[in-house]
């Protein structure tokens, strides 16, 4: 009896400490991606005193609270960024090395609580925190009450119960609509098991659509992006030669609107007799006489103008602009080193080409899995164990090339989301970001975030199961949304790129032939 109370006792403890180790490292992951997440917050917000009032106490807590909110909840964004990679490896490491001592501590408990707190506060950071700090910051105060913190607070919590009450009703009729469950009279108490995880799967499938939008137009965003960070190689080119051209044309450009602008001025001057004209300095003009003025234009004019002074002048400011953003290209690829216009570049081109093929031949693959029957649905109710097998054919390599996959989509869906027109205005401006807009950037971040592991399950970059309430999302398991989703993806994915790669040949294409055309019918009107 000693010995089985004994066996009891020491599985007790060994669950105890398992339980306090998990909670220490998860304390220690939240910390390290809400470091990483101010550092990031501080680089975009605007410090200026449009934001923060430093002679208002109230103003500064609210900003304050307000701030911190935000940077948990892009903590919580890259958490959920790093599910999927952070679960890949870690089954591969207890693969690799079963009986280590130094990777105990990682198993299957771990990963799903990881993913269990994802999920929570994902929740609580798109339904509670954002809105509730909105409205904080927006909020005045009850009419009638006294000025302070608490009126604030007050109106704060009744608009937020106000909207979660519309909300959660809204969110009933949904459900009993949809057949998740049959509306009753105490549909309210099943708001943590039913309506909320059903509201949840409702943002998440907004952010898969939203990611559908923009991850093809991301994978050809993006060489854009290389081509503007990295300098080109120069084959058959001399730079110098051509930054030189471009400076001097600059510089006539520069001389024909400062003739412009001197016969605009001998104008006014000649209307207006001996009245008072003024340059961009704001010194007045007519202490010149009037043959200095003649002979200042002289320098300039080599024949008289004729035409429209202003469309002229239009066209040459926008030959100005397009001659200085050439000339800064330029100057960036004199300035850059040899290695990196000869062996970055052509690298990190041909990396951006090849996970592309890859996402495609991917997504095509799974599309054509689904329709045999081999591949199942992402939809996944099942426990999951670490270590048991790999997930890839490829082994350790596989799994490396997944999680370079996921970064890879994230990547693209950021950059193909914030360069959408409809983006323009909400961008982030580094130092220039107000705190609305951080907040707005935060919910978009953490909607994306979250739509990433589904979308990644979803057209088959990895088979790891999506863990804890992400893997009961019930849309998943619909073969006909998953199938279109892959025929959609893959489509416009190829569509993006075959345009991106031949706009140039179609252009020069369709100006040969309506040149052609144009020495065609010319030559028949001749004839005739």
């Amino acid at each position: 009896m000693d010995e089985e109370e004994d066996e009891v006792t020491d599985l007790k403890l060994q669950l105890f400490h398992n339980t306090v180790r998990e909670h220490i490292i998860f304390l220690l992951l939240i910390l390290m991606l809400y470091f990483s997440s101010y550092v990031v917050v501080c680089r975009f917000r605007r410090r200026d005193r449009d934001d923060l009032y430093s002679n208002d106490e109230d103003e500064v807590l609210i900003y304050r609270i307000s701030f911190w909110l935000c940077t948990f909840t892009l903590a919580v964004a890259e958490g959920a960024a790093m599910l999927l990679p952070v679960s890949i490896a870690s089954n591969e490491v207890l693969l690799l090395y079963p009986n280590s001592y130094y990777v105990k501590w990682l198993n299957s408990s771990l990963i799903q609580g990881l993913w269990n707190h994802v999920f929570l506060f994902s929740n609580l950071s798109l339904f509670i925190f954002l809105p509730f700090v909105y409205l904080f910051s927006e909020s005045t105060g009850f009419v009638g009450y006294k000025k302070g913190i608490l009126a604030r607070v007050y109106e704060t919590f009744t608009v937020f119960m106000l909207m979660a009450i519309i909300v959660l009703v809204l969110t009933a009729v949904l459900s009993a609509v949809f057949g998740i469950e049959k509306f009753q009279f105490f549909w309210f108490l099943n708001l943590g098991s039913v309506h909320l995880p059903f509201l949840y799967s409702c943002v998440s499938f907004l952010g898969v659509i939203l990611m559908l939008i923009c991850t093809p137009y991301g994978f050809v965003r993006l060489f854009g992006v290389v081509n503007q960070v990295l300098a080109r190689p120069m084959l058959m080119r001399d730079v110098n030669e051509e930054f030189s051209a471009f400076y001097m044309e600059e510089a006539s450009v520069k001389r024909k609107l400062a003739h412009i602008e001197l016969h605009n001025v001998s104008i006014s001057e000649a209307n207006n007799g001996h009245g008072r004209a003024f340059n961009g300095s704001r010194r007045p003009l007519n202490y010149l006489s009037q043959p200095l003025l003649q002979h200042s234009l002289h320098l300039y004019q080599r024949k008289p103008l004729t035409g429209n002074m202003d469309e002229h002048q239009h066209q040459l400011n926008e030959r100005l602009k397009e001659l200085y953003s050439e000339r800064k290209e330029l100057d960036k690829m004199r300035k850059s080193s040899t290695f990196q216009r000869t062996f970055v570049y052509p690298l990190a081109m041909l990396l951006l080409l090849f996970c592309t093929a890859v996402t495609i031949l991917l997504v095509v693959q799974n599309t054509l899995e689904l329709l045999i029957g081999i591949k199942a649905l992402p939809l996944s109710t099942r426990q999951f164990t670490l270590g048991i097998s790999s997930l890839s054919k490829l082994g350790p390599v596989g799994a490396a090339m997944e999680v370079c996959l996921i970064f890879y989509l994230g990547a693209t869906s950021v950059v193909g989301f914030y360069s959408m027109p409809f983006m323009r205005n909400v961008r982030p401006k580094w130092r220039k970001t107000s705190l609305p807009q951080l907040m707005l950037n935060c919910g978009f971040m953490l909607v994306l975030s979250s739509a990433l592991p589904l979308l990644s399950r979803i057209i088959g970059i990895t088979n790891f199961d999506l863990l804890g309430d992400f893997g009961a999302i019930e849309w998943l398991g619909n073969f006909q949304i998953v199938l279109l989703y892959n025929l959609v993806f893959g489509t416009t994915t190829a569509l993006c790129l075959v345009n991106k790669f031949t706009a140039p040949v179609r252009r020069e294409l369709r100006a040969r032939l309506v040149e052609n055309y144009v020495l065609f019918t010319n030559y028949m009107s001749f004839i005739n």
